[in-house]
């Protein structure tokens, strides 16, 4: 039975309405809701959309290109990147310099779960080498948490990190890279995994805060997408060695994460976050340079 526009039943005793699209039933205000609600999908949508289009570009690039040019296009912000823009869009400042200090370690969580993987794949198999990695990066990252980051302590664990892995990846580097040939669930897996990610960051940040935000918007979802598609169709080595020629571009990522930190600080999110990505591809470029004039020199009689 139903009267002055409310259910009658046992549910009117916990205050809830009965919702009619159009009709005089309707809760007050919840047409608005309903169209925010829509709004807020739509818009989330679009933001996976969005990255997934970058993650599953830089994947065929790294697959075309060889170790070391895929390790530099891997190693940039084409997974955190998206993830720290959208971030910017719904909160301040304070929120995504606050993100940066936690992103900041887990950089250094992501060269050890690169290392794990690198020689685990050596002479193991995908499950055993990948999860080792990512069971690595969790449980690092979880250490990570439940400390407060400053820039300074941020930077000494990269260094520290960096300073061990990379003399330890040197000799896994240099492995030719086999014909590859994509499959047809290729570049949606890689879509899905990165549109996850994103979905994530964007729906959990208001109600996990900065730090966790930090944290999630930098797990490695392209090497991970890189472990899953290449180990199983060309073997751990050479994809390995996609991962050991990332270490130099970590340590740029890692750079990238204080100088986003520095400047959102002074300049607000949209500079930091241009002076970032600057940051990634001039160091990017730059190595890419270094290797370069040096095969040249190789190549002299």
């Amino acid at each position: 039975m139903i009267s002055d526009g409310r259910c009658s039943s046992s549910y009117t005793h916990y205050g809830l309405w009965l919702w009619i699209p159009g009709s005089r039933f309707a809760r007050p205000g919840m047409a608005d809701r309903m169209s925010l609600d829509l709004h807020f999908l739509l818009f989330l949508l679009l933001r996976m959309a969005i990255s997934a289009a970058f993650v599953v570009t830089a994947s065929i690039i790294t697959e075309r290109a060889g170790p070391v040019i895929g390790a530099l296009v891997a190693t940039l912000p084409i997974s955190a990147g998206p993830s720290y823009v959208f971030l910017a869009l719904d909160h301040d400042a304070a929120f995504i310099a606050q993100g940066s200090l936690a992103s900041l370690p887990i950089n250094a969580a992501t060269i050890f779960m690169c290392l794990t993987y690198v020689v685990l794949a050596q002479r193991h198999s995908l499950l055993v080498s990948g999860g080792s990695a990512v069971a690595v990066w969790i449980v690092l990252a979880t250490i990570i948490r439940r400390f407060d980051w400053s820039l300074t302590a941020g930077l000494a664990a990269n260094l520290i990190a960096f300073g061990i892995c990379i003399p330890l990846l040197a000799g896994y580097r240099h492995v030719k890279m086999p014909l590859v040939t994509r499959r047809w669930y290729d570049v949606p897996m890689r879509a899905a995994l990165v549109a996850t990610l994103v979905a994530i960051v964007v729906s959990t940040s208001g109600w996990v805060g900065p730090r966790i935000s930090g944290i999630i918007a930098l797990y490695p979802v392209v090497f991970t997408s890189i472990m899953v598609i290449l180990h199983p169709r060309i073997g751990g080595p050479p994809t390995a060695a996609v991962l050991a020629n990332s270490a130099w571009g970590l340590l740029g990522f890692g750079t990238a994460i204080a100088v986003l930190h520095v400047a959102v600080v002074s300049f607000g999110s949209a500079v930091g976050l241009c002076l970032a990505l600057g940051t990634c591809i001039g160091w990017n470029l730059t190595l890419w340079g270094i290797g370069r004039r040096a095969m040249h020199k190789a190549h002299r009689p």
